[in-house]
C-alpha cells in the first residue's frame, strides 16, 4: 500500500496513502475469466479488436489517438482489472497489486498478477525504464482532480512522453455508475464484446442491485452512514460530495455524516481523542491495504465507544472500486444489506 501519511505529504499523497478519502475490497471476484476467451484460447477483445487508426475521448477532455487498437497496454492496477474483467489484458500494472506476502491486493480484482509487469506497487513508485521496455501503446489510468492517477508527478513527462495516455474521471462531477460507463466505452473501444452475455448479465445485476439500495433506504430511513478510515494517528471522516462511489449513494437515498472542516475536498483528519465527533449508525471502513482494519481498531479506545461500532455495524467501504459492473454490484448489494440490516443507535 503507499506511504503512511504525513503532513508534507500533498493532497493526491492523503488520497493514495490509504485514509478515507472522499474520493475516493475485499470482495469476492465476480467476473468470469473464461468469458475472456474465445474458442481459439485467444483473448476475446483481442480478437474483436478494430482495425485501422483508434481513438478516444478520455475524461479529461482529450483526444487519445494511435494508429492502431493499442495492444501493450499499460495501467493502474484497478483499472487493469476493470479491463481484464471485459476481456482486454494488460502488458504491465502500477498501484497496489500484491501483498507484503505476495498474495493479490485487493486492487487487483481477477488480475493474474504473475503474468503482468509490476512497474510499481505503492504511490510515487514506477519504473520508467521497465515502463519503456514494455513498448506501451497505451497507459490508462483514473483521474481524481485532473491528474494520472498514482502517475508520479517527478517522472510524469517522461512517463506519458513514451505512449498516449487515457484517463477515467472518478471524482469531481463523475457519479459510479458514469465512471463504469465510461469504463466500459473504453473496454469497448479496446476490442471488448459488450454484448456478450455476461456483461449484459452485470449490467443488469449493477442496475437490479442500485435498487435494492433505493428499496433499503426507503425501508429502513433515517440511518446515518459515516465513512471512515483509521491509520495510526488518526481518524478520517470522508465527505460524500466529491468521489463517484459516495455521491450515487446519495443519489440511491442513502444518508451519510457530512465532515464540516473538510481538507482538500474529501476528508477531515481526526484526532483519536476525537474520533467520536460524530455519531453515526453505520460506519463503512476504508478496506485498502495499509489501512487500520477492525481487529487493528480494537487498541484504540475511541473507536470502540463508537455506537455504530459497539453496535457491530460496520461493513467494509471499497474506497476505490474496480469499475466493472459485476464489482460495482456486489458493492451495492452488501451496501442494501448493511443498510437493511442497521438499527438506529448514533
Amino acid at each position: 500500500m503507499p506511504k503512511p501519511r504525513t503532513s508534507s505529504l500533498s493532497r493526491r499523497g492523503l488520497i493514495a496513502a490509504g485514509g478515507a478519502l472522499g474520493l475516493v475490497a475485499v470482495l469476492s471476484a465476480c467476473g468470469s475469466t473464461d468469458a475472456a476467451k474465445d474458442g481459439t484460447g485467444k483473448d476475446k477483445a483481442a480478437a474483436s479488436a478494430p482495425a485501422g487508426p483508434w481513438s478516444f475521448k478520455d475524461d479529461l477532455d482529450k483526444d487519445v489517438t494511435a494508429k492502431s487498437t493499442p495492444k501493450n497496454i499499460v495501467a493502474f492496477t484497478g483499472t487493469a482489472a476493470a479491463l481484464n474483467d471485459y476481456g482486454v489484458k494488460v502488458k504491465g500494472v502500477f498501484g497496489p497489486t500484491k501483498t507484503a506476502d505476495g498474495k493479490p491486493d485487493v486492487q487487483a480484482g481477477s488480475l493474474d498478477i504473475s503474468k503482468v509487469e509490476i512497474l510499481g506497487n505503492v504511490y510515487d513508485e514506477f519504473n520508467v525504464e521497465k515502463y519503456a521496455a514494455l513498448q506501451p501503446d497505451l497507459l490508462v489510468t483514473n483521474t481524481w482532480d485532473g491528474s494520472y492517477w498514482y502517475v508520479p508527478e517527478a517522472s510524469k513527462d517522461k512517463i506519458l512522453k513514451l505512449a498516449p495516455a487515457a484517463a477515467i474521471s472518478v471524482g469531481g462531477n463523475a457519479t459510479l455508475d458514469k465512471a463504469l460507463e465510461r469504463t466500459a466505452d473504453l473496454a469497448k473501444s479496446l476490442g471488448a464484446d459488450m454484448n456478450s452475455k455476461t456483461t449484459v448479465d452485470a449490467k443488469a445485476r449493477f442496475e437490479a442491485a442500485s435498487a435494492k439500495v433505493r428499496e433499503a433506504t426507503k425501508a429502513n430511513p433515517g440511518i446515518k452512514v459515516l465513512v471512515g478510515s483509521g491509520s495510526a494517528d488518526l481518524f478520517y471522516v470522508s465527505t460524500p460530495k466529491t468521489s463517484a462511489d459516495l455521491k450515487y449513494f446519495e443519489q440511491l437515498g442513502v444518508e451519510f455524516v457530512t465532515p464540516d472542516k473538510v481538507e482538500g475536498g474529501f476528508f477531515e483528519s481526526l484526532s483519536w481523542e476525537n474520533a467520536g465527533k460524530y455519531k453515526a449508525d453505520l460506519v463503512l471502513l476504508d478496506n485498502r491495504t495499509g489501512t487500520l482494519q477492525p481487529e487493528q481498531l480494537k487498541a484504540k479506545p475511541t473507536w470502540a465507544e463508537l455506537p455504530a461500532v459497539k453496535a457491530g455495524q460496520i461493513t467494509p467501504r471499497v474506497t476505490e472500486p474496480i469499475y466493472s459492473y459485476d464489482r460495482c454490484a456486489q458493492i451495492l448489494e452488501d451496501l442494501a444489506k448493511a443498510i437493511q440490516n442497521a438499527k438506529k443507535v448514533g
